[in-house]
């Protein structure tokens, strides 16, 4: 598992006092306004948030140290990640970092159907998108009467497909 995750990108500045416009990539704006500690770009410098809030469809961030839109604009483009260690997920949560890529199999029979290749987040429940060995795209939604366990450190998720689920 990665030690740190993507969080944000910088999209723009915001203001002349060195704040920055910041598209998030976590469920809401709130998880990523909890962090006073982030770190920068592929080098994963670490930085001192001042502060943060939502703003519309953003978070608008202000780093330590930078007090003008010229000291803000060489962030615009950087990726903004979370020390996994600093984040405490509750319960039966997990990064959609560490979905990705996971086996499904049946939870009765074994079968394999594929690997986890993307996550929609789109209202009552995810839908988890997996492609199987033979190359076909297949989906299934995130609820208890398909998921029976999701298993990181092993690698898998074990369901039970609805009825008609998987037929083409």
């Amino acid at each position: 598992m990665k030690k740190y995750l993507e969080i944000a990108k910088i999209v723009a500045t915001q203001g002349v006092r060195g704040e920055l416009r910041c598209q998030y990539y976590c469920d809401s704006p709130d998880v990523l306004c909890e962090f006073n500690v982030l770190y920068l770009g592929k080098e994963k410098r670490k930085i001192d948030i001042e502060r943060s809030f939502p703003h519309k469809n953003i978070v608008i961030i202000k780093i330590r140290g930078v007090n003008s839109i010229e000291d803000a604009q060489p962030y615009i483009g950087k990726m903004l990640y979370l020390d996994r260690e600093d984040a405490e997920l509750p319960e039966e949560t997990y990064f959609i970092q560490d979905i990705i890529g996971l086996t499904v199999k049946d939870a009765e029979t074994g079968e394999v159907y594929g690997k986890v290749t993307e996550i929609f987040q789109n209202g009552a429940a995810d839908v988890y998108a997996l492609k199987s060995d033979d190359g076909r795209e297949l989906m299934f939604p995130c609820i208890d009467e398909v998921v029976k366990s999701i298993d990181v450190e092993n690698g898998e998720i074990l369901i039970t497909p609805l009825d008609g689920l998987f037929e083409v």
